[in-house]
């Protein structure tokens, strides 16, 4: 028996294709209706026949408006100390005490990478450092008792302060979970502060294992980025992908930062960071996102985010990192030519001059930023104190960083 054929649009709707319900998603996006979470969910699935609709979406998008631009910051990576208490399956930064390459930073040491920086045109110092490695070793205590610290957040305060003080990058710190206070207190030397939400699953066996990642409760970093909106501080977030995530989970994640930006206004930018796999980590064998799945998760972002900014890391993307602008992003996060990126040591920055021309080629201006995008310079200045001055000082007359 010879079967009907399939028409064509029917066909292309049940395989999630230009025509259907997919497509109607886009149109009406395009029209300033939001994203439904199902939609977004399928974009996330669809198949490379529908991809360059999608991406064309995100990148008009983009265009309306972020026109023309793509910003980095030129900063210097400040591992202030790798050691922490999660055990974490992607990660490679974390050391415990007594093993290769476990280091916690002296003054001494922050202050020289600070200033060589500064030599070279840094106007970021970004300081990562392991979750409340004191709470679970006896060696951190004892360093920063030498130190002269109670806690490892008293020491980034005070090397914050010094930063702050001795040069003119302006502190940019990650510290993991926060009370409100400790966002209070380290607002006066950070313009902008930051903490991954990674997911909001709570199902991440491989990537948070159980009772060994207590800082990763999703609900316990929503807090954090909320207790920043509450205070009015400029906040970084964004999701990890490929860590045993489902794509409800990504959208789910997204939408949870994009309800908190809506109440308070403060997320000044969404990192959308691919999982990558190292050798030394209890995730060696975990797949790696491709550049299709970055590019549709790029992509969908933006249309549920539309005009916050979006950043994805170009070392993280092997070949052709320029590919990302597709996905309409609006930024390439902070790029170093001095330190190297201690969270993927693997993945080198790209040469600033090479990022220009890469990102002229797509059409895209290169503008350098500080750690806290323009739109949130004058409200960090009109704070007033040490802070307010060095931000008007490296500031120009948009926000952007002033030319050397």
């Amino acid at each position: 028996m010879i079967l009907p054929a399939i028409p064509k649009a029917q066909h292309q709707a049940a395989q999630g294709g230009s025509i259907g319900p997919l497509a109607e998603g886009l149109r009406q996006v395009r029209d300033g209706q939001p994203l439904l979470p199902a939609t977004a969910v399928r974009l996330l699935r669809c198949d490379d026949e529908i991809l360059p609709e999608l991406l064309a979406a995100a990148r008009n998008l983009k265009e309306q408006y972020h026109p023309g631009i793509i910003t980095y910051s030129r900063k210097v990576f400040i591992p202030l100390t790798n050691l922490c208490r999660d055990y974490c399956g992607y990660c490679t930064y974390r050391r415990d005490p007594g093993e290769a390459g476990a280091h916690t930073m002296t003054p001494e040491e922050v202050l020289s990478v600070a200033q060589s920086g500064e030599k070279l045109g840094c106007t970021e110092a970004l300081f990562s450092l392991g979750d409340r490695p004191e709470a679970l070793f006896p060696e951190m205590r004892v360093t920063l008792n030498r130190l002269g610290y109670r806690s490892t957040l008293h020491y980034l305060e005070a090397m914050c302060e010094l930063v702050l003080r001795e040069t003119r990058l302006l502190p940019h710190a990650n510290p993991g979970l926060l009370s409100a206070n400790w966002i209070e207190r380290l607002r006066v030397s950070n313009p902008s502060l930051g903490l991954m939400l990674e997911s909001t699953s709570t199902d991440l066996a491989a990537a948070h294992p159980a009772g060994r990642t207590l800082d990763k409760v999703p609900s316990s970093r929503l807090k954090t980025i909320e207790d920043a909106g509450k205070l009015g501080v400029p906040f970084t977030t964004g999701i990890l992908i490929g860590i045993g995530e489902t794509m409800e989970d990504r959208v789910d994640a997204l939408l949870a930062i994009k309800r908190l930006h809506q109440q308070y206004g403060h997320i000044q930018e969404v990192i959308i960071q691919n999982f990558r796999s190292k050798p030394r980590i209890p995730m060696a064998a975990w797949p790696e996102p491709d550049t299709g799945d970055m590019l549709r998760t790029l992509a969908v972002a933006r249309l549920i985010l539309r005009d916050m900014n979006i950043q994805a890391p170009p070392n993280l993307t092997e070949k052709g990192y320029e590919r990302l602008l597709d996905g309409g992003i609006n930024d390439w996060g902070g790029v170093s030519p001095l330190t190297p990126d201690y969270i993927n040591p693997e993945a080198p920055w790209p040469h600033l001059v090479e990022l220009q021309l890469r990102s002229e080629a797509a059409g895209q201006k290169l503008m350098q930023r500080l750690p806290v995008y323009p739109e949130f310079v004058r409200g960090v200045v009109a704070r007033g104190g040490l802070l307010s001055e060095r931000l008007t000082a490296v500031s120009d007359n948009v926000g952007y960083a002033r030319a050397a």
